[in-house]
């Protein structure tokens, strides 16, 4: 806690009572070092004056969008909805913003899910798509005064695409223009005025689209101010040398720019002398993804350190807040969490609290005090502070973060030059985990314009002259499940939005008048092409539930508008980007009727577990498809008839959803999720062997064993398949096919396999055998797994290492490349490897953590490489190289900054077996932390 001293004069017995009483009360205080530091806690000195000068501050907000982070906050009950958006927007209660960015919604993911497009086709604009102008009026409801933004993460696919062509739209063209004027007279009808307009978020700039963008808002007399361009410090460049670029642009937004990125630490932050020269605005226009509680010390320091080192006056927080499901990434990431609507549980973060310790002791038009902000003793180790007070001098409000100190310290205040010198109020955050959040410590009354202050470490304090703070006092509920029988007939009465807890993830799941003679209101994707997309495509598909969810049948009625393919899915778990790494099961249904059940995981890898056809669905007719869940039994039913089942364990519990692939315009009514009622029979199993080991180019036996239990019916029609991997040969020397089999009964096959000469065939190499079968009238399908080892014969001469096998690879974002740089999360996606301009055609490309290993078996000498942050993620970016054989440290560099130049690595290997590669973070985090080993190679014997 802050501790305040009042100067005056006491007599001698009054100082000795008063030592007396503090060293009683400091030596009960729980929490407080038992001995007193041996040094006394530096002392920093504050001159708050009047004529103290700087720039004009515009303001603390967050970021409803990129994509999908305030989904669920529309779905909550009352009073608990209102007390979010009171914690969020209300004036002296909670985080009381400043501003709000929303996504301008554009069908594709954008991080958390899509946002719906005012304009899903061309032509046809429909003004209540969504929830972000919900959101916008209910936070002009709590706070006239807040400023609004629109950013665009995507946009439709008929953008710039007078062809049609898919993925073939373009953002930088004039319909993209048109586009955000019709969203911003959508915003008028719903009686928001936009103050802010971006452009592509981080997707860089097209000068003469944003002069066109601005001639148009001038043309049509629309006072929107437009930021350039939401992406990286280079734009203020291109603003400092394009007179006409500079004449459309009225604020300079950057992304990430304190240390670490997106996520990081913060404890520095950058800009640029021109930057800070263009005469515009400078914000970090985003910036955040923490942590709603152990991120709020980074957001303090990106408030405070921003203006400090780089002259930023707005902070914008990515994101708002979590109302998403919980297995979607950053779902603790922003100001608070609200991951349950059916229970109306939420909770609120350090985050929130921190960002009032500014929000509610500050306006928008302030200017900050450059004379009386700073780092305490001159040193950032200690923290920093800063000072802001209004044009008329009438009050002041100082806030200081001690969030990277150790010890507690002093700050002496001195006050003049007009400004007021009476009671001095003070609020406090503790950023400790379990701290306490935004809580009035008490007051400071100045003797002739003089007080001090004692700060502890871990906290975030304000001073203020101001009034009207306050700390809100709604509590959440307690947490519950989503209770089953879960249905939703989707009869909500305005078109047009999100159906209740359906959350997209890629397209535009939206209500409509139901097609093909139904009556009522039906969910329709409304994407009918690919959007201009902010990351990785994939079908489009929604979520909706609980994630605890286990034994159940899920099923929705489907019209198919178009031939194609509809989905229902089931299990719905951990999702990772892009959306199209989600784990579940997928029942697949075409209009021909070929169906399946696909399980997908979080690598994005799709794997057919059973297939076949059934009476064509054929286009424009309702037909009904459900997906049971019962243990480990998975069964599909089209139209009341169950077409197969398969047994797969990978996911036991989950969410629903509904999903197309690719993009048609098909619908869905009556969705229902049961709980399964009669557990499915006891499932077969098949048992499969193989020898540990396999040498490239010999042959071995595999044997499986299907077994029946002893309760439910034979199996007849019996077939047995080795499912050997990629390049491997069978050849069965047994009968692979039987016509029954008696319950509690086993049969057994075997076949001779022969493994793959390719360089690139992998260490471990999976068998899955395959058993199809009928069974109680159903088609069934029961999988086996066995593993061989096939070793990596050790390497001669003087290989790249990039040309030879990996007998492991992990990596921290995407896979390890060969011969380019790590990219984003796709395979083949890194661009040539370059460190601080020095270019190499050999290497891997890798992202921290990452360890990728390789069979030396002790005939190499010597490993070289040059190492460092590739040049794509400069100057961001921090890590750490590592060389391990056999469990032992042979070298490692230091921590290297994307501002770092290469490192030469030149080691001796000799009598290595096993060497691993290592790349770790820098100490902030991974953000950013792409690695190359840039020319690595070895010397090896012949």
């Amino acid at each position: 806690m802050l501790q305040s001293v009042r100067y005056r004069v006491l007599p001698w017995s009054a100082v000795i009572s008063c030592l007396a009483l503090l060293f009683t009360a400091l030596t009960s205080l729980s929490g407080q070092a038992a001995a007193a530091p041996s040094m006394p806690p530096a002392t920093t000195r504050i001159a708050v004056d009047g004529s103290g000068t700087g720039r004009t501050f515009d303001g603390i907000g967050a970021i409803s969008g990129g994509g999908g982070n305030s989904r669920l906050l529309i779905d909550y009950p009352e009073p608990q909805r209102s007390r979010i958006l009171d914690y969020l927007f209300k004036p002296g209660y909670g985080a009381a913003l400043q501003l709000l960015k929303v996504e301008v919604g554009g069908d594709t993911n954008s991080t958390d899910g899509s946002e719906p497009s005012i304009e899903h086709t061309r032509g046809t604009v429909h003004c209540d798509s969504g929830y972000e102008w919900w959101l916008m009026e209910q936070a002009k409801k709590r706070n006239p005064d807040i400023e609004l933004y629109g950013l665009a993460w995507g946009a439709p696919g008929w953008i710039g695409n007078p062809g049609n062509t898919p993925g073939g739209g373009d953002f930088w063209s004039q319909d993209m223009i048109d586009y955000l004027v019709d969203w911003l007279g959508c915003a008028r009808q719903h009686g928001l005025d936009i103050d802010y307009l971006g452009g592509w978020n981080e997707r860089g700039y097209d000068t003469v689209w944003y002069e066109k963008l601005h001639a148009a808002l001038a043309a049509r007399h629309l006072p929107v101010r437009i930021v350039a361009a939401d992406s990286g410090l280079d734009v203020a460049d291109t603003v400092a040398a394009d007179p006409q670029f500079a004449d459309s642009v009225d604020v300079v937004g950057v992304h990430y720019p304190c240390e670490g990125g997106d996520g990081g630490s913060a404890d520095t932050c950058a800009s640029s002398d021109t930057a800070q020269a263009t005469g515009k605005p400078l914000w970090a226009s985003e910036n955040g993804s923490l942590d709603e509680n152990s991120g709020a010390g980074a957001l303090i320091r990106s408030i405070t350190r921003g203006y400090l080192d780089g002259r930023y006056t707005a902070y914008l927080n990515w994101p708002l807040l979590a109302a998403i499901y919980p297995n979607l990434p950053y779902d603790t990431v922003g100001l608070a969490t609200a991951d349950q609507p059916w229970s109306g549980a939420y909770d609120l973060g350090t985050s929130l609290w921190t960002t009032a310790q500014v929000t509610q002791v500050t306006r928008p038009g302030w200017r900050f005090d450059d004379q009386a902000s700073g780092y305490l003793g001159g040193d950032r180790a200690n923290g920093s502070y800063v000072t802001l007070k209004p044009a008329d001098n009438s009050a002041y409000s100082t806030i200081v973060e001690t969030s990277t100190a150790s010890t507690a310290q002093s700050a002496d205040f001195t006050v003049g030059g007009g400004l007021p010198t009476g009671i001095v109020h003070i609020w406090a955050t503790d950023l400790a985990a379990g701290g306490r959040g935004f809580v009035h410590t008490g007051d400071v009354i100045p003797r002739a314009g003089r007080f001090s202050v004692t700060l502890q470490p871990g906290h975030v304090y304000s001073l203020t002259t101001t009034t009207g703070q306050g700390h809100g006092t709604a509590v959440s509920p307690p947490q519950g499940r989503l209770a089953l029988p879960y249905r939703d007939s989707f009869e909500q009465p305005v078109p047009g939005r999100e159906a209740k807890y359906l959350s997209d993830m890629q397209g535009s799941f939206e209500t409509a008048v139901c097609g093909g003679g139904r009556r009522g209101r039906c969910v329709r994707q409304m994407a009918a092409q690919q959007p201009i997309e902010w990351q990785d495509d994939s079908d489009a598909f929604a979520l909706l539930g609980d994630t605890n969810w286990r034994d159940y049948t899920v099923s929705s009625d489907v019209r198919l508008e178009q031939p194609g393919t509809v989905e229902l899915i089931g299990r719905a778990g951990e999702q990772q980007r892009p959306q199209s790494h989600q784990a579940g099961y997928f029942l697949r249904a075409a209009d021909t009727g070929a169906w399946s059940i696909v399980r997908s995981d979080t690598a994005g890898r799709l794997t057919t577990l059973a297939s076949g056809t059934t009476r064509a669905l054929g286009t424009r007719h309702w037909h009904t498809l459900a997906l049971s869940f019962s243990g480990t039994t998975i069964t599909a039913s089209v139209d009341g008839r169950r077409v197969g089942a398969v047994d797969d364990s990978a996911y036991p519990t989950g969410q629903v959803g509904l999903g197309v692939v690719g993009y048609q315009t098909d619908e869905f009514d009556n969705l229902a999720v049961t709980p399964v009622r009669h557990p499915a029979a006891p499932p077969a199993a098949l048992t499969a062997g193989l020898p540990a080991t396999v040498q490239r180019g010999a042959s071995a036996t595999l044997t499986t064993t299907f077994t029946l239990p002893a309760t439910g019916g034979a199996a007849t029609g019996l077939t047995l398949t080795p499912g050997t991997p990629a390049n491997w040969r069978a050849t069965p020397t047994t009968p692979v096919t039987f016509a029954e089999v008696d319950p509690g009964r086993s049969v057994t096959a075997s076949w001779t396999v022969t493994a793959p000469t390719a360089t690139d065939t992998p260490v471990t190499n999976t068998f899955v055998p395959l058993a199809t079968y009928d069974r109680g009238g159903v088609r069934h399908w029961t999988y086996g797994a066995a593993s061989t080892r096939v070793p990596i014969p050790a390497p001669t001469g003087n290989p790249y290492l990039s040309d030879l096998s990996f007998v492991a690879a992990d990596n921290g974002w995407g896979p390890v490349e060969r011969d380019m740089s790590n990219g984003e999360q796709a395979a083949g996606d890194g661009r040539p490897m370059s460190v601080r301009g020095a270019a190499f055609g050999k290497g891997l490309g890798a992202h921290a953590a990452s360890d990728v290993a390789f069979h030396l078996g002790g005939d190499c000498s010597r490993f070289t490489a040059t190492v460092g942050v590739d040049d794509e993620v400069a100057p961001y970016g921090s890590v750490v190289f590592s060389l391990v054989g056999d469990g032992r440290t042979l070298a490692a560099t230091p921590v290297l900054t994307g501002e770092s130049a290469g490192a030469v690595l030149d080691v001796d290997v000799t009598g290595v077996q096993e060497l691993h590669l290592l790349v770790g973070d820098g100490g902030d985090g991974n953000a950013h932390d792409h690695a190359d080993w840039g020319g690595a190679r070895l010397a090896c014997g012949e």
